[in-house]
């Protein structure tokens, strides 16, 4: 008998559903027919995969209400943080049907003795991993990329989010997709760990831990196949002795307290010039005094709870271990007595290399505030991490923020004096730990296909 997985409301701890994992076999021949389903979908025209897109953005705004609610069901999303998901998966999907055909269109070169052809052709199943925190638009960044490359698509989605995963088969299908040409499988992690080594699966893409993800990327070298990760990060946000303080508040806030903290690309290092470091601290602790924690259905709610009991309690242990390394808190650090699993905005100070609150990843909202002497101990700061996903700059100096932006920061990506999640037409992805590769912008589209080079052998003119 297979293994049954239930879902938990994380507000109350309340079982919601349950579902039954599909065996190693049935997994594998999942992949089988997305094979089958490649073979006549690699040869449907942009035309046509566009109308497709084109659908399935319509099916998700007409759904959004419905989306919405499941994603605070399961994983605790304040509801209007949901209907934004929604709305930007729908942006992915209609900027994917626009410059698809563009993008993937063939160029021309002359080279000496002839003309070449290069093309962009798609290479078959691609795996995705992808986890809870953003339900679906982890899956729809990639899953819309690869399927307008020519690809067909397998998903192994987080087991607290089972229900979020069928419905976007359910999306794909009553888009009009061709069937198995997008599947989400309930799978556990060893079962996506042995697809890896399907015949049939020729990439992979991960978004989670860097720990996990480095494990799949191993094992998918190991055979020759390309991978995406976007990994996790401790992205900090500097703010120099020049800046408006009371913008970098409220950007910083919102950039840490998104998606109830639970963000690879969330502000989580706060790193303050001495100058401005004691207006900084006081206006921020003040404001997030201010934000209400709880139900997330209220639309009065900044923050719901935690996903899961197991994540609230590994960030407050994450909290104690730097406390107990010579932070100070500000604010928060305590769990609550009452149901769900929600954990308090939480303010750290005096924090150094070797706590976890410097070095690692604190997926919830817990925000470490670092005091530097200046605006250059503020990038090497920022940069002292073994990540490098996001980040931000906060200057009245724009033009000195886009040089340090550009030459200095080692990151994928930089905010100045704002705060911008992701955006349809823009490229996402990190270096370092946080990963490679590129999704959104177009550039998604080309990570998983073959960039084939035809070279035309030509007679000269006065032969």
């Amino acid at each position: 008998m297979s293994e049954t997985i239930n879902t938990y409301n994380p507000a109350t701890g309340e079982k919601i559903d349950h579902y039954h994992l599909m065996s190693a076999e049935d997994a594998e021949q999942a992949v089988t027919r997305s094979q089958e389903a490649y073979l006549n979908w690699r040869r449907t025209s942009f035309e046509t995969r566009a109308d497709l897109f084109n659908n399935l953005a319509d099916l998700m705004e007409a759904r959004i209400d419905d989306l919405a609610s499941l994603m605070t069901r399961e994983m605790g999303k304040v509801t209007a943080q949901g209907k934004q998901e929604v709305q930007l998966c729908a942006g992915i999907c209609r900027y994917t049907a626009e410059h698809g055909a563009s993008i993937l269109e063939d160029e021309h070169r002359i080279f000496e003795g002839g003309r070449a052809i290069i093309t962009y052709q798609p290479i078959g199943v691609i795996l995705g991993i992808q986890p809870w925190n953003f339900p679906l638009y982890q899956v729809i960044r990639y899953s819309a990329s690869n399927i307008m490359a020519g690809n067909t698509t397998v998903l192994k989605h987080a087991k607290n989010v089972f229900g979020m995963a069928k419905a976007i088969q359910q999306l794909y299908e009553d888009a009009g997709f061709p069937k198995n040409v997008y599947q989400s499988l309930l799978i556990d992690g060893g079962t996506a760990s042995d697809l890896i080594k399907h015949k049939y699966v020729r990439g992979v893409t991960f978004t989670g831990s860097d720990e996990v993800g480095k494990e799949v990327a191993k094992e998918a070298a190991s055979l020759s196949k390309k991978t995406v990760m976007e990994l996790g990060s401790n992205d900090a946000f500097l703010v120099l002795e020049d800046a408006d303080i009371d913008n970098a508040v409220e950007m910083c806030i919102q950039g840490r307290v998104i998606n109830n903290g639970e963000t690879c690309v969330a502000a989580k290092r706060f790193v303050i010039v001495d100058s401005v470091y004691d207006e900084f601290r006081d206006k921020f602790v003040a404001q997030c005094k201010k934000l209400k924690v709880g139900d997330p259905t209220d639309e009065n709610t900044d923050l719901g709870p935690m996903a899961r009991e197991d994540l609230r309690d590994e960030l407050h242990e994450q909290v104690k271990k730097s406390l107990d390394a010579g932070a100070t808190l500000s604010l928060g650090g305590e769990i609550p007595d009452s149901d769900g699993y929600f954990y308090p905005v939480t303010v750290l100070e005096d924090v150094s290399p070797g706590m976890p609150a410097y070095d690692d990843e604190l997926f919830g909202p817990v925000a470490s505030l670092i005091r530097v002497r200046d605006d250059k101990q503020a990038m090497e700061v920022a940069n002292d991490s073994r990540y490098g996903l996001g980040g931000g700059i906060f200057s009245t100096d724009t033009d000195k923020a886009i040089a340090l932006a550009k030459d200095e920061f080692d990151t994928g990506m930089v905010n100045i004096n704002g705060y911008s999640l992701a955006q349809p037409n823009l490229p996402f992805g990190g270096v370092k730990d946080s990963g490679y590769g590129r999704e959104h912008g177009g550039y998604g589209m080309r990570e998983f296909v073959n960039i084939k080079t035809i070279m035309v052998a030509e007679k000269s003119s006065d032969e």
